[in-house]
């Protein structure tokens, strides 16, 4: 007889991943480190090196989730639950920061009367 209490049933042994995914991996995160750094060099406007640096962010934080974090190997629901939740905090931070340039003026305004 089995109690219901017992766990879900993983047995406490975690997923063992070979070490050419885990590499693999890892290089992913270095190229997008590469390409974030690259990215900030170049002056594409102040919305188009946010969106591209959130998307790369939102990227690196699935990765690590998915293959560190083992949520591919674990139910599916949970990896989109997860990666969906990436995504919306992206875009509610993406889009504070672009509202910035409504107030910006007032900022700049109060910045100089201050200086004054």
């Amino acid at each position: 007889m089995s109690d219901k209490h017992e766990g879900n049933g993983h047995g406490g042994f975690a997923h063992v991943l070979p070490v050419h995914l885990l590499v693999g991996v890892w290089a992913a995160l270095m190229v997008l480190t590469v390409i974030t750094v690259t990215v900030t060099s170049i002056d594409l406007g102040r919305s188009v090196n946010l969106i591209i640096a959130m998307g790369i962010a939102t990227l690196k934080a699935a990765l690590v989730a998915l293959y560190f974090m083992h949520l591919r190997w674990d139910r599916p629901f949970n990896a989109l639950v997860f990666v969906s939740s990436l995504l919306f905090v992206s875009l509610f931070i993406s889009i504070a920061l672009l509202d910035k340039s409504e107030y910006e003026p007032d900022i700049n305004d109060y910045d100089a009367l201050q200086a004054q």
